[in-house]
């Protein structure tokens, strides 16, 4: 028998709770803050239930983003994704993820979304929100300014990766791994479209990133670069 349409918050819920363990919670609840509530089921499974929830109306999104547990706030973030995909450079979406920002409380939910939902939106700029986002004293939100941008790096102008750089040399010595990590990995996916200015920041910058990240942004090099960015002296 074919499984109803998700269309509601409620919908998405149930059916989260239907696909939890406690194998799974044990899991969920290693990598998230003691207080933060959570369901407990595969990550997989979760992604499968926003994918057959992409329909749904945005104010049943918001309905999601407004439950204290984990799995549907992410879930809620994975359906912004996936209606970014159909409707690319929505403005509509990008603002719902911006003002519903503080129920972002792990990196994942910004992965999920910000680089087709915000980044797919501001490309072509102007690029304000992103310096406002790098501004910020919340670190999740100058993760979201950084990883917005990996739109840029395989769908994005050449003036639209140049603020990618842009952000990334704001960003590259945040005292946050939550920032300079996702720092390192936009430089790796924007030094597949322009190497020679990957290796001029890491010449200018490396020096100052911390090492976790320097190692991120260098993964994709040719060896011999890769070993010459990763030198002890640096």
């Amino acid at each position: 028998m074919a499984s109803m349409a998700l269309t509601t918050a409620k919908d998405v819920r149930a059916r989260l709770e239907e696909l939890a363990s406690p194998e799974e919670l044990a899991k969920v609840r290693k990598r998230l803050a003691p207080d933060e509530p959570a369901i407990g089921l595969r990550m997989k499974a979760l992604f499968d239930t926003a994918k057959e929830a992409a329909g749904m109306p945005l104010g049943e999104v918001e309905a999601l983003l407004d439950d204290p547990a984990y799995e549907p706030r992410l879930a809620a973030f994975c359906i912004l994704d996936f209606k970014a995909r159909k409707s690319l450079g929505s403005e509509e979406l990008c603002e719902v993820y911006l003002r519903r920002h503080d129920r972002i409380t792990t990196w994942d939910m910004v992965d999920r979304a910000a680089p087709r939902v915000v980044g797919g939106a501001v490309a072509g700029g102007p690029y304000d929100v992103l310096h406002e986002l790098a501004k910020s004293s919340d670190p999740l939100r100058r993760r979201s300014a950084i990883s917005a941008p990996l739109f840029f790096t395989q769908a994005g102008s050449t003036a639209d990766l140049a603020e990618g750089f842009a952000l990334a040399a704001l960003l590259h010595d945040d005292p946050e791994p939550v920032v300079t990590n996702s720092v390192g990995i936009f430089l790796a996916y924007a030094g597949g479209r322009d190497r020679a200015e990957l290796l001029r920041f890491l010449g200018e910058h490396g020096p100052s990133m911390p090492r976790p990240a320097l190692r991120l942004a260098a993964r994709k090099l040719p060896p011999a670069e890769r070993q010459g960015v990763l030198a002890p002296s640096r």
